[in-house]
């Protein structure tokens, strides 16, 4: 067998799927696992495609073209760096490892430089969608040694997920250099976080303040599902009230416990908005919202003390359930517009040369949170790549002004009902706090100068100022 174009190193489903996807795309791909015997069973159940099975590091970089490209499927953290300690000397000058994991984007950052002092090239790629993505196209998003990217680009391009009218259009292109690929990963994770959130909260209103039936909200999802909601996650969300449990005959989410889980990712996003300063406060929220389901036997004791309100809406229906499809909407705006601007900060912060509109496009197939919505970002950055808020730009500037009345009606019905809605609520207060020309802050920032000197800025001149608080108050 001749030498392959590309290896790949741990055969988890994942890892299977996207050398399945690699070998379609006319690619010869080895492969090494570190349970050898894995390696037989994957190629032997393969049998006429263009796979080598490997059974060490070494046999794995020697059947390779150069320079070598080895994706690597391993678990995100310490494993990550195990792995490149012992690829780097079996392998030469220029050649390149690909971090295709979930790993935090700080490790990209630091693996960039110490691979590139060995001589070696890194590429930190974040991929979404999940195992069909994978095996069928996921959206990639990578970076890391900007001169990898030559040389990854034709195999990366051509598993991925392709948009447009003639689905020709790649969800994949270069992102920036270190950390930039698993940023932006990490951010799309955030927004996963959010839109989950939200599509939650509204089936919760509509469940508990309409009382719709599993029935009414497929029917519910489906019409939003044909318009500007159109989406993957919408999408799986209708067809989840189809699905019928076969031990009980009841409807499956019905009897799924209400404790959501959690890999970190939405974590590290909010955790860095923090250190970067920005109000990402909805996808905050959804995390918050998912430690808070994860305490369901406190729950349960508290709902013993606390009995949940029973009231229902007693409203137009019909009218009710088009408001809650613009709460959604506008929420999804204000998502969107938090992570972009948290991406700009981050971009600013490493002296990234991020393209916005690029960035939508990643997202417009394959991954999770694909939308008929991304194009009308991408439209907003390539007429303005300066954008500093999606809320300004004059399509969702209109959007949202033809959701707001409903928007507010909804959030203020859920809570006279007595129905969480976190990320409803965040996205509105984060809307109305951003429209604001003037907010609470001067009483803050008095308060701080009156107990710590800390000094404020006024608005009639320049320069830092402090009060002898106690003083001034004693001499009124």
């Amino acid at each position: 067998m001749s030498q392959s174009d590309i290896g790949l190193v741990g055969l988890a489903v994942m890892g299977e799927n996207l050398v399945l996807n690699m070998e379609s795309r006319g690619y010869q791909v080895s492969v090494f696992n570190r349970t050898v015997t894995k390696v037989d069973e994957f190629v032997g159940k393969n049998p006429g495609k263009k796979l080598k099975g490997c059974h060490s590091l070494k046999e794995l970089v020697d059947s390779l073209k150069s320079p070598r490209k080895i994706f690597m499927m391993v678990k995100a953290g310490p494993a990550v760096d195990d792995l490149i300690r012992e690829l780097i000397p079996l392998c030469s000058p220029g050649d390149i490892l690909i971090d295709g994991g979930n790993t935090y984007f700080p490790d990209s950052n630091r693996r960039t430089v110490e691979v590139e002092k060995a001589g070696l090239l890194f590429c930190g790629t974040g991929v979404s969608g999940g195992e069909e993505g994978a095996l069928k196209g996921p959206s990639i998003m990578p970076g890391g040694s900007v001169a990898s990217w030559p040389h990854v680009k034709e195999i990366l391009q051509k598993i991925s997920a392709k948009v447009g009218p003639n689905h020709d259009i790649p969800c994949c292109e270069w992102v920036g250099p270190a950390g930039a690929g698993h940023y932006v990963k990490m951010v799309h994770n955030g927004i996963e976080y959010g839109d989950m959130q939200l599509i939650c909260e509204a089936y919760f209103i509509l469940k508990n303040a309409l009382g719709l039936t599993n029935e009414e909200l497929y029917q519910v999802f489906k019409t939003w599902n044909e318009g500007e909601l159109e989406s993957y996650l919408i999408e799986i969300t209708r067809d989840i009230f189809t699905v019928i449990d076969p031990d009980t005959g009841d409807h499956l989410v019905d009897k799924i416990l209400d404790t959501a889980a959690q890999k970190g990712t939405g974590k590290w996003m909010s955790q860095h908005a923090l250190d970067l300063g920005v109000p990402t406060t909805l996808i905050t929220e959804s995390v918050f919202a998912r430690c808070l389901s994860a305490q369901q036997p406190a729950r349960v004791r508290a709902s013993k003390v606390f009995p949940p309100p029973t009231k229902r809406y007693t409203g137009d229906k019909a009218q009710f359930i088009e408001e809650i499809r613009q709460a959604l909407y506008a929420s999804k705006i204000c998502s969107y517009a938090q992570g972009f601007v948290q991406l700009e900060a981050a971009a600013n912060e490493f002296k990234w040369d991020l393209n916005y509109g690029n960035v939508s496009l990643l997202w417009r197939g394959g991954c999770i949170i694909r939308a008929r919505f991304l194009e009308d970002i991408k439209r907003a950055f390539d007429k303005n790549p300066k954008l500093e808020n999606l809320l300004i730009d004059d399509f969702f500037a209109a959007a949202i002004r033809k959701a707001e009345p409903g928007w507010r009606h909804a959030v203020a019905t859920a809570v006279e009902l007595g129905l969480p809605v976190p990320g409803f609520a965040a996205a509105l207060s984060y809307f109305d706090g951003y429209r604001r020309d003037r907010l609470p802050a001067n009483l803050l920032q008095a308060q701080r100068d009156y107990f710590g000197a800390h000094t404020y800025q006024r608005t009639d001149k320049e320069g830092a100022f402090h009060t002898d608080w106690i003083r001034a108050r004693k001499l009124t």
